[in-house]
């Protein structure tokens, strides 16, 4: 369960509000190109900046566009219990596969901590739980002995989402867990030595714009066709850098809107992407291929 590339869905906007024209678009693209699942309302869907209404009906929107075709994980993590517990059995009624629980932030809990919150939030629902574990946003680190726990008392957490960037730390966590937990990728530029060390896929950015290009490489990967998955990584590796020379998504909603696919508009704090910045994520959008409008 759980395994292949699953896009960390943007929430489109325009003058204010979502764009549900666009997210149809973007979701039909995503099944016709072969993806392996949809991630709604994670951080990459600017989830800290919608209300609890508008969270709630683009997870149901999403299902419903889905229709069951590829699999659907909604971000319903927070940094209160309570809150993540309310997200996670609304995104269970509407239907999804699973629930994304990131790293409660700021208030920067003890692994103790950790374990009770996202045991608590698991046996609330009977739905699988992905965890996602990304301190540089976070202010927190889920630590591999921590994991482990939480395996042991929750069976329905299935799968991390891994973007701590430590892969000594992420090859603990395999040797602790084994076959227990799918490990998937939180970073585009870390995928292939990720799936190097036992990794199963990935929650991608890039693939809102290739989805195809990005199930490629996880494809030869598990293929046995080594040599190809790392040229076609390679060939994809200058762009995941440009994509993040800002806070995500800054980067993958200007490419989008390049691409003539949603417009760029962000919510505050957020801001769009600097002339500098733009130009750099232009030329590597265009020496890989991808055509701009």
């Amino acid at each position: 369960m759980f395994e292949g590339v699953y896009t960390a869905l943007i929430t489109p906007f325009r003058n204010g509000v979502i764009d549900y024209d666009a997210l149809e678009k973007v979701v039909a693209m995503q099944i016709e190109k072969g993806i392996d699942g949809i991630v709604p309302m994670g951080t990459t869907g600017e989830s800290p900046t919608v209300s609890f209404e508008e969270h709630k009906e683009f997870i149901q929107r999403v299902v419903k566009l889905v229709n069951k075709k590829v699999k659907v994980i909604a971000g319903t993590g927070a940094n209160s219990t309570e809150e993540a517990i309310w997200l996670s059995r609304e995104a269970e009624e509407a239907g999804v596969d699973g629930v994304l629980q990131v790293n409660p932030y700021y208030n920067k809990p003890s692994q103790r901590g950790l374990i009770a919150h996202f045991e608590s939030v698991a046996k609330s629902i009977r739905i699988p739980v992905v965890l996602y574990n990304h301190p540089g946003r976070t202010g927190i680190n889920f630590l591999p002995a921590g994991v482990k726990e939480l395996c042991s008392r929750a069976e329905n957490v299935v799968a991390m989402k891994e973007a701590s960037g430590d892969i000594n730390q992420m090859m603990e966590l395999h040797e602790l867990c084994g076959d227990r937990l799918v490990l998937l990728s939180g970073d585009d530029g870390n995928l292939l030595p990720f799936m190097a060390i036992g990794g199963k896929g990935i929650i991608s950015v890039i693939s809102n714009l290739l989805p195809a290009e990005v199930k490629k490489v996880v494809t030869l990967w598990n293929g046995g066709k080594t040599a190809e998955a790392k040229k076609e990584f390679y060939r994809l590796l200058p762009l995941s850098r440009a994509m993040f020379l800002e806070t995500n998504p800054v980067g993958i909603k200007a490419a989008m809107a390049m691409a003539g696919l949603c417009s760029e508009d962000l919510r505050l704090p957020l801001v769009s992407l600097s002339d500098d910045n733009r130009a750099k994520l232009r030329k590597a959008l265009l020496d890989y291929g991808v055509k701009l409008s």
